[in-house]
């Protein structure tokens, strides 16, 4: 099975932590040249350190704020055309406030509509020529089990997951004639700062202890246990491959068998 991606590069989108971090670290292990996208330069000069280099891989950054689309596509636009095609794109950012949709302000869809669907039809319309030129592109979105069964109390992301789902659907058959796939990986409850914060959300909310919370959370899971990031990261590695050029518009679940549908 070819799981080589020398040669290649990569941008990873969120790529400071937790999943998105995890990703670019398993692409860079493969070969790739992995370039670094989120809004902290800091944050992203310390994450370049920690991606392998041992088959000369040349990896670099871009820091962008997903707040400002026109921003973020000025700046890959420059970067493309100074630095040549990237031939993987792993689309991911922090999700959502949670909170029940009955509550939901018009402005939190606005912005995670920017946030997650308008900032990555930008790198895709900004890329896929690239791939085409190149003959290969994997396109691969990071969003969540919520586009099969709606998650309790994240309505906004409910919402908006489901939106990134059809437009990736939409976009794997437009781009399939092109060799180019696409591809959504939709991690369950996954050890990241995300989930920090929506365990301690629910803590308060019900007023129990984040124990009490957590153990609630892993009793809806079969494996038992939440994902390490890196586990969710094998399965963004194993689409963006060689050996996963004839796999397009699905979801690819990584919950630990959580989700209650096939």
């Amino acid at each position: 099975m070819n799981l080589d991606l020398k040669g290649k590069t990569a941008l990873v989108c969120g790529s400071t932590q937790g999943i998105g971090k995890a990703s670019a670290i398993e692409l860079a292990l493969l070969g790739a040249n992995v370039i670094l996208l989120a809004r902290n330069e800091t944050s992203l000069k310390n994450a370049l350190k920690e991606l392998d280099v041992s088959q000369a891989q040349k990896h670099n950054y871009i820091a962008a704020d997903f707040r400002m689309p026109n921003e973020l596509k000025t700046k890959i636009e420059h970067f493309v055309d100074t630095n040549g095609a990237i031939h993987i794109l792993v689309n991911n950012t922090g999700g959502p406030t949670s909170g029940l949709i009955q509550n939901a302000k018009l402005e939190e869809f606005q912005q995670a509509f920017n946030n997650h669907l308008i900032c990555n039809h930008i790198l895709v319309q900004s890329l896929m020529e690239g791939m085409i030129k190149e003959k290969y592109g994997r396109i691969i979105n990071i969003i969540s089990t919520s586009v099969k069964v709606p998650l309790k109390n994240l309505g906004v992301s409910n919402t908006i997951r489901a939106a990134v789902a059809n437009w990736s659907k939409t976009f794997a058959n437009e781009l399939a004639p092109f060799g180019i796939t696409v591809n959504n990986v939709l991690p369950g409850a996954t050890l990241t700062g995300r989930l920090q914060t929506i365990i301690e959300n629910n803590s308060k909310n019900k007023s129990k202890t984040i124990d009490e919370v957590q153990n609630e959370m892993m009793k809806e899971i079969p494996m038992g246990r939440f994902a390490d990031a890196s586990e969710v990261a094998n399965a963004v590695a194993f689409l963006a491959s060689p050996a996963a050029a004839y796999i397009t518009g699905i979801n690819v679940p990584v919950d630990g068998g959580r989700t209650g549908s096939l």
